[in-house]
């Protein structure tokens, strides 16, 4: 399937071929005839929410006194909270500076989460969903260690920080501490390991991601520890980001306060934490595991198109526009120049 050329199209045709449109539309309906199958309640949460679930590096769009929601995460926790079951949601979400070949201000997202499950249950499940669209694709199961052992010839908890920077493209004239182990590894990760992973064609599940990345999932002690989490990467495109959630309200709040303060250090504002998912933990939030999808992705790599842009019915902001994705700056102020 291919696009036509848009460079002569008048602005107001949508980005997406009618052929296309028909082809998405198909794909929902088959993917919500697979919940359907397996008796996963399909929800609507709001996208305006008053206040966020801070990150270190995604931000969401102000609107009318609060922000469009970077997911349906903190909603879709609390419907979980007051007893709802399985439940899934296909719809937007937003991110603000996001735009690109696999990016867009707005895209859709495909989220779910199921009460009582183990991370490995859905992780089988999320595989099951992948093979309606890719039938033939071989599948590798990978910690993060061991991606990085095998693509970068280094151990991300284990190799000095000096061994890992001679590998990586940083200044090698910086001095390293063990401080800036996560910046190193996040760094050999752009070097290494994606490239490597966009010549796999394998559907990829990367697990077993470190303590310093653990995003909204519980801790395993290890050693070494790490946050129980897994990434699903085709062709070298993050698909889908899931957790076995976390179910403490005390440690989210410190994530939260600590992406903020990395938020501040880095230029970028302070969000306001929603009390609410805070208080629905604390309230009893049941074992659970949940995942992130991003829909738009997943079409473009089955229907072997090139950009996000060309499955939306409309891309209403061109790259020179709106400005490249979000890229926080190499961190080079918390680094000591060797005289």
């Amino acid at each position: 399937m291919s696009n036509a050329p848009r460079g002569d199209q008048p602005s107001w045709r949508p980005s997406a071929t009618p052929d296309t449109l028909r082809h998405r539309a198909r794909a929902l309906r088959r993917v919500r005839a697979f919940f359907a199958r397996r008796r996963v309640m399909e929800v609507t949460t709001p996208v305006w929410l008053p206040a966020a679930a801070p990150e270190r590096h995604q931000t969401p769009p102000s609107c009318s006194g609060g922000f469009l929601q970077t997911s349906p995460e903190t909603c879709m926790k609390r419907l979980v909270a007051a007893g709802s079951g399985a439940i899934y949601q296909i719809g937007p979400a937003f991110r603000a500076g996001e735009s690109g070949r696999l990016h867009h201000p707005e895209f859709t997202m495909l989220e779910w989460y199921r009460p009582q499950w183990r991370l490995e249950q859905l992780m089988e499940e999320v595989i099951d969903l992948l093979r309606l669209f890719f039938p033939a694709a071989s599948l590798a199961t990978m910690t993060f260690q061991e991606a990085f052992l095998r693509h970068a010839g280094v151990d991300p908890f284990f190799t000095s920080v000096t061994d890992m920077a001679q590998r990586t493209s940083v200044p090698h004239s910086l001095e390293w501490t063990e401080a800036h182990r996560p910046i190193l590894v996040d760094q050999l990760f752009v070097d290494r390991l994606e490239p490597a992973f966009s010549n796999i064609d394998n559907i990829i599940i990367l697990k077993d991601f470190p303590s310093w990345e653990p995003g909204m999932a519980e801790l395993d002690p290890g050693p070494p520890m790490v946050a129980r989490r897994f990434e699903i990467i085709y062709k070298g495109v993050e698909i889908a980001n899931g957790y076995q959630e976390l179910r403490d309200p005390v440690a989210q709040r410190e994530r939260f306060v600590a992406a903020n303060r990395y938020r501040v250090e880095n230029g970028m504002p302070p969000l306001p934490l929603d009390e609410r998912f805070l208080e629905a933990l604390r309230d009893g939030f049941p074992p659970c595991a949940g995942v992130a999808l991003g829909l738009d992705r997943l079409l473009m790599l089955a229907f072997g198109l090139d950009s996000i842009g060309d499955v939306l019915s409309f891309r209403e902001f061109a790259d020179e526009t709106i400005g490249r994705e979000e890229v926080v700056p190499f961190p080079a102020k918390h680094c000591v120049m060797v005289s």
